[in-house]
């Protein structure tokens, strides 16, 4: 009674927060504005179903014994056999209440109504217990997770309104523990029995919610859901392993438990982010990872921030030990290529035979900053490509799992971003498994400053992700969590939250002083015996080991670290292609080389143009109704074709198509990019008559040709852009065009993160090449200061190309040496070139495209077939064509400009009378720098002065980028204005 008391009070009720009228309100049908719950019950007698006791919960449980009642009345309670049998007989309500012991006739002369009315009470009181149990049972549901024993530590200041109320709050006493009271649906606690006594049912409640398991479930708006993780809790005995898989759980606790010691042994001055604390952390990756293999999945790709990232790739990634070693050495020489990071930055990519399942697994490890949760949509995108390039539509074959630290989890926005793609048709990886290390702190702040929230993981409620609470010194608990973590993800393919409870032995890191500011938690932690030891004693007085098996294989990882130690001495130089997570073969040579440095034409025959041009104009689906306004615009497509030349939307087109019918996929994402922010695009036509019925003309040009994605996005440019492409879609696949397009240029200043971390870097330090597209609107054409510049500047700053150096070979060397391109087209005809030599490069590099709003339906801004035909070029200048180029002699003055503002000053030098005197060169490839072309002009008009024109200020867009380019170009002889 005392537990009923200290434990079961604490738990209140919801039926206590609720009056009867409004649970009796939250059951109407909408329809039928009465209680459906009811209509079992109504059969009976329609006054029954009017009695005021059979309101809301109550009227499940009326429902549930009237069914077992019809089935076979002797499972039932006499109480309610009598009721039943009196209620079907016609007798009114209240009479047909009656207790067991008045089923004789009164011996007094009462009459049997009067007998049956005074009896009410009893019964009334029966009804009363058994509602008091099921809502003790949903409150163990609902709210078990408060008082389980998650925190190793004991010191968990999270804090829940659990103040102790009395039992009677329930309406029980504690002669009440010993009475049978049949189980409702909703639990599995009985197993095989219907009927239990409080007592027992209160024991097996506490063992299911309150031990060293939290869960978190109840929120999910879905009752089979609900049900799957009430069975795979609450069933009795159902927690138990054999001896094998503790042997095995042994086994795995201590090599991530060893390989920390060893480490802090060998390099006890160095930092490297130690899972000590929670080591746990490795048998629950190995388990949620046999489990799926078992399932069917075949290829794992992970993301996670750096605490136990090196005994992630030791123990779970299986790199080898030697060249982990390695990595610690500073007298080694430099990497074979890229600039390299941090070891506990750094990814890996393997395949290998799963020894539970007997099956080949692929694991990825992704490379990640020290922004920590923004590898979460990296994973992603590398997950959904796998997916997508496999044909596994389903999610059956390829899995993402997430590390996350609890801090992070909590306070980077980016989850949540990421939780909200988890359900998208175009981004859904059909279901994570997210691990959360909660280490209780964040660098030196406690939680209590990090979170507004009781959990670290209350953000996956928004997606109903079930979250399950373990107590990580535990490690049967974490294993069995993850066994149910990974069969949900493969039952309901959904996404799901383990948050493994822990604590950080070492401070932040192995260098760190934590007493100055958590003195109370450390001076605990030094006081807590080491998990590996607690359960090596557990297992031996279990008598599942011997200590000398326990202590040989310890022995036996040790002498496996020394070896590999030993081996790693005679390593010369940090091979940093051995931590590729993701490659290409075939793409490079075997040396990892490109297989040739010059690039093909970029132009296509007439009779293609012709087609996928009339494919742009047609609507391909049979009675598919349009807008009008669309059939103008593809009338104006057409007429295009017809006359040979294109716009800008049609220039687009023209190279996705092309290289759709060459069999390379294209992926355009971004917000509304199906129609295109500017209504020019219209990728997507939909059905003016029904509902959701879409056409997509691109995927209609050749019977054997790639797919085209393209897919409007949730209101984010982070996750968006993180997922699409970066080390995410973009990386998974060399033979791709992966396209992000921001709404305005600006907005990409939500997704700098991105930009900084992954692409402008990402071959430096992450080895990693890849062709992302960024298409960003730029110019100054109103709409304020902030949505007319796309921020150039910023772009051309990242730029790792030298201002003052000439090289000589510039075509296509520079492009191979720079970290990325920056360009700006003037004409539909170069922006098509440019998409299409993002493939047809023999290497991949990103392309940020400052595209215009006004050029996109520019008279003047139409290209010629002629300009697109094969032998045709991307044009990374493009020179004066006028009258001034035919006596150069005569010019006055050279404009250099990029983009739209081209048009502006032709249109301005004509109104002037100007055309002979003004030369006006475009340079449409900003970075890197055409310095041979750009000499060229230079050397042409010896006369002239030179000019750089932009719209943006002078200490925005280009101009302190291009200014000493251009000075080393004529070697500083003249002034540039």
């Amino acid at each position: 009674m005392h537990r009923l008391r200290t434990t079961v009070a604490r738990l209140r009720p919801l039926a206590a927060a609720q009056t009867p009228l409004s649970l009796a309100q939250s059951r109407l049908s909408p329809l039928e504005g009465g209680l459906r719950t009811l209509e079992p019950v109504r059969c009976l007698n329609a006054s029954v179903a009017a009695e005021p006791f059979l309101n809301g919960t109550s009227s499940n449980y009326v429902e549930e014994m009237y069914y077992a009642w019809l089935e076979d009345p002797k499972t039932v309670h006499k109480s309610w056999d009598i009721f039943f049998r009196n209620a079907n007989a016609g007798v009114p309500p209240g009479a047909a209440y009656q207790s067991p012991p008045l089923l004789t006739a009164p011996s007094d002369g009462v009459s049997g109504v009067q007998a049956l009315v005074g009896a009410q009470p009893n019964v009334e009181k029966l009804v009363k217990d058994h509602l008091a149990v099921q809502s003790l049972i949903r409150a163990y549901q609902l709210r078990g997770h408060h008082i389980a024993k998650l925190d190793p530590l004991g010191i968990s200041c999270v804090d829940f309104d659990d103040a102790p109320c009395s039992v009677g709050l329930y309406g029980l006493t504690e002669s009440d523990l010993d009475k049978v009271f049949r189980l409702p649906t909703t639990t599995f606690i009985g197993g095989n029995e219907s009927a239990l006594p409080l007592r027992e049912i209160i024991r097996r409640l506490e063992m299911a919610y309150c031990q060293h398991i939290g869960v978190e479930f109840m929120f999910i708006n879905d009752m089979e859901q609900c049900q799957w993780i009430r069975q795979k809790f609450e069933t009795p005995g159902i927690m138990e392993f054999s001896l094998d898989q503790k042997r095995t759980l042994l086994g795995r606790m201590i090599r991530s438990t060893r390989f920390e010691e060893f480490l802090q042994r060998k390099w006890s001055s160095e930092k490297r982010f130690g899972l000590e604390g929670c080591e746990s952390l490795i048998p629950a990756l190995k388990t949620i990872i046999d489990r799926s293999s078992q399932c069917g999945v075949e290829s794992v790709i992970l993301g996670m921030p750096h605490r136990g990232r090196l005994n992630v790739l030791a123990n779970v990634i299986r790199k080898d030990l030697d060249q982990i070693f390695c990595q610690f050495d500073s007298k080694l020489e430099a990497a074979d290529e890229g600039s390299g990071d941090v070891k506990y930055h750094l990814g890996m990519y393997h395949k290998r035979m799963n020894r539970v399942s007997d099956r080949y697994i692929s694991m990825s490890l992704m490379a990640n900053p020290s922004h920590l949760e923004a590898v979460d949509p990296v994973v992603q995108g590398k997950t959904k490509a796998e997916q997508f390039y496999s044909g596994d539509t389903e999610g059956k074959r390829v899995m993402s799992i997430l590390l996350h630290g609890d801090a992070a989890f909590a306070g980077q926005g980016i989850v949540y971003e990421t939780f909200h793609l988890s359900d998208l048709p175009s981004y859904t990886t059909h279901g994570t498994i997210h691990v959360v290390v909660n280490n209780q702190i964040g660098f030196t702040t406690d939680p209590r400053m990090a979170r507004s929230s009781p959990y670290p993981t209350d953000v996956a409620r928004v997606v109903n992700a079930p979250i399950f609470h373990v107590n990580a010194d535990d490690p049967e608990a974490v294993m069995f969590v993850c066994n149910v973590a990974a069969e949900w993800r493969n039952t309901f393919h959904k996404d799901v939250v383990v948050d493994l409870v822990c604590y950080r032995r070492n401070g932040h890191n192995e260098m760190d002083e934590p007493m100055f500011t958590q003195p109370l938690m450390y001076k605990q932690i030094k006081k807590q015996k080491g998990v590996l030891q607690t359960f090596a004693e557990k297992l031996i007085a279990e008598g599942v080991i011997t200590t000398q098996h326990y202590e040989e294989e310890v022995a036996q990882y040790d002498k496996i670290c020394e070896d590999a130690y030993a081996h790693s001495k005679d390593e010369k130089i940090l091979h940093i292609k051995h931590w590729l997570d993701s490659p290409w073969p075939g793409f490079f040579t075997l040396e990892g080389q490109p297989k040739t440095m010059s690039c093909p034409s970029t132009g296509i025959r007439e009779d293609e143009l012709c087609h996928i041009g009339n494919i742009a104009a047609s609507v391909p689906v049979e009675s598919f109704t349009i807008h009008g306004g669309l059939s103008r615009i593809l009338k104006g497509r057409a007429n295009m074709v017809s006359q040979r030349v294109c716009d800008w939307a049609l220039g687009e087109y023209m190279a996705f198509g092309s290289l759709l019918k060459e069999g390379i996929h294209v992926r355009l994402s971004g917000q509304d990019v199906e129609r295109g922010t500017f209504s020019h695009r219209h990728h997507v036509l939909h059905d003016q008559n029904v509902d959701k019925r879409i056409c997509i003309p691109m995927n209609y040009i050749s019977p054997d040709q790639a797919p085209y994605t393209v897919c409007n996005s949730s209101l984010s440019e982070y996750g968006v852009l993180a997922l699409q492409s970066i080390l995410g879609f973009a990386m998974a696949s060399p033979n791709a065009l992966v396209l992000w397009e921001a709404q305005f240029g600006d907005f990409h200043n939500t997704a700098q993160c991105i930009i900084d971390q992954f692409i402008s870097s990402g071959q430096a330090k992450w080895v990693r090449q890849n062709g992302i597209v960024l298409l960003l609107p730029h110019g100054m054409e109103g709409m304020g200061p902030e949505h007319s510049s796309a921020r150039p500047e910023r772009f051309l700053q990242m730029c790792n190309d030298d201002p003052d150096k000439l090289s000589g070979d510039f075509a296509v060397h520079q492009l191979h040496d720079c970290n990325w391109i920056v360009a700006n087209c003037s004409t539909p005809a170069n922006y098509f070139h440019v998409l299409r030599r993002q493939i047809l490069l023999p290497f991949r590099k990103p392309l940020i495209v400052f595209t215009p709003k006004s050029l996109l339906r520019h008279p003047e801004a139409k290209s010629s077939f002629d300009d697109m035909l094969p032998g045709t070029h991307f044009q990374r200048l493009i020179p004066e064509e006028g009258p001034a180029a035919a006596s150069p002699q005569e010019v006055k003055r050279v404009i250099f400009c990029t983009g739209k503002i081209y048009y502006e000053l032709i249109r301005e030098r004509k109104s002037r009378g100007m055309d002979d005197a003004v030369a006006i060169v475009r340079i449409e490839q900003l970075s890197p720098f055409p310095f041979d072309l750009v000499k060229a002009e230079t050397d042409r008009y010896q006369n002239a002065d030179l000019v750089w024109c932009q719209e943006e200020h002078k200490n925005q867009g280009y101009y302190d980028y291009v200014k000493p380019r251009l000075r080393t170009t004529i070697s500083r002889t003249r002034p540039i204005w």
